[in-house]
């Protein structure tokens, strides 16, 4: 499918219609991977959104990538019928890389997270099926969407974890809109967003203006 554009990834949140509009929105404005993240789902109802949000992305951007977080199961589940289910986002303590691709098959996209810039090195050092396709690391601040338990990595972490991996990373963690020609002045090759797009009244807009600010 070629080279993925990183720039502007949108993290979704929720579960219902509005979740799977969003999405599409987001990628008819040029989000080149839309991650679905919903951790309260049972698997079913998991796969049963992951569907809707794979064909809804797919009829306005064919192109943009459509990834699992953490459920590498539920992705494989969506592959299998035949949705256009890209790969899986994974922690650090969910199914390993390997075994996801195992799973999933070599032209999965697997990527992960590496919030500490030790977790950036390691995953920099691993070759063959173990090394992922792209990192998100943050939190960038402190977010009420996910409590991760490290400090905010800031502005000036960013710069490190870039020159230590020759990986794309992505900031995450309560990124706006005003924090992107700042962070895409870090060497870092994009910003994964959840409630600035999830929550705004035109999606769309706010992803298309993160791509103007990328530069």
């Amino acid at each position: 499918m070629g080279v993925i554009d990183h720039r502007v990834q949108l993290v979704t949140s929720g579960d219902g219609p509005r979740t799977v509009a969003v999405a599409a929105a987001a990628a008819a404005a040029g989000a080149g991977v839309v991650q679905v993240r919903a951790k309260h789902l049972l698997a079913g109802e998991l796969l049963d959104l992951v569907l809707a949000v794979a064909d809804a992305v797919e009829r306005v951007a064919p192109t943009t990538r459509v990834l699992v977080n953490d459920r590498a199961d539920v992705a494989h589940a969506a592959r299998r019928r035949g949705a256009p289910v890209h790969g899986v986002h994974l922690g650090q303590a969910d199914l390993p890389v390997a075994a996801a691709r195992d799973l999933l098959g070599p032209d999965a996209v697997v990527g992960l997270t590496a919030g500490t810039l030790d977790h950036v090195r390691e995953a920099q050092s691993r070759t063959g099926s173990g090394r992922p396709d792209h990192l998100g690391s943050g939190p960038f601040r402190r977010t009420p969407t996910k409590d991760v338990g490290r400090p905010p990595v800031g502005l000036a972490g960013y710069p490190l974890r870039a020159a230590a991996t020759d990986l794309p990373v992505l900031a995450i963690g309560d990124v706006t809109l005003a924090d992107v020609p700042a962070l895409a002045a870090t060497g870092i090759a994009g910003v994964a967003l959840v409630r600035e797009v999830m929550d705004a009244p035109d999606p769309g807009a706010v992803v298309a203006a993160c791509l103007a600010a990328w530069g």
